[in-house]
């Protein structure tokens, strides 16, 4: 997959993780040096963001996101941002998990690793049994997400879960 920045070109390394398939429990570092897990089976629905920078843009959109789960009565969603490595500032997110892949575990297993080893601009939502129920890589790095479809698997994801299994 081609992804574009500005004027250069860049490729993921592997394939992303797909739609159905189990995720893996992966730790980061957060800036305090504590290692903490994302993904895999938590028994919550996990929003999981990864980026190569954080701007303005950035933080608007993780903002937006609070904004409409709260709106839609949508907690207990463990929401994650994940950058490549300590070159970047962690930014300060109330009820936001920030940290390091600090071991390249996300970056290899998620499938987002870019050709310059930062992280490409992706969302996974993780449903309840863990496995991987959407996600959407950016081809464009200077592109937004699609909040509303985001916001409407979340529900969807959220409320599927029968406790055998939700790969939709």
């Amino acid at each position: 997959m081609q992804i574009n920045h500005n004027n250069s070109i860049l490729t993921l390394e592997d394939m992303p993780l797909d739609v159905g398939y189990a995720s893996e429990k992966v730790d980061l570092k957060n800036r305090a040096g504590e290692i903490f897990s994302i993904g895999g089976q938590n028994g919550a629905t996990q929003l999981l963001i990864s980026a190569p920078f954080v701007d303005d843009t950035l933080i608007s959109q993780l903002q937006d996101i609070d904004t409409l789960l709260s709106l839609n009565a949508l907690g207990g969603i463990t929401k994650a941002l994940i950058l490549a490595n300590d070159k970047h500032e962690i930014p300060s997110l109330e009820e936001w998990l920030s940290g390091y892949d600090y071991d390249e575990a996300y970056g290899d297993y998620y499938g987002v690793r870019l050709s310059n080893k930062e992280l490409a601009k992706s969302l996974f939502i993780i449903s309840k049994d863990g496995a991987v129920f959407y996600h959407e890589i950016l081809n464009d790095l200077n592109n937004p997400f699609n909040i509303d479809k985001t916001l409407a698997k979340i529900v969807a994801a959220n409320s599927c879960y029968t406790g055998k299994g939700c790969h939709g």
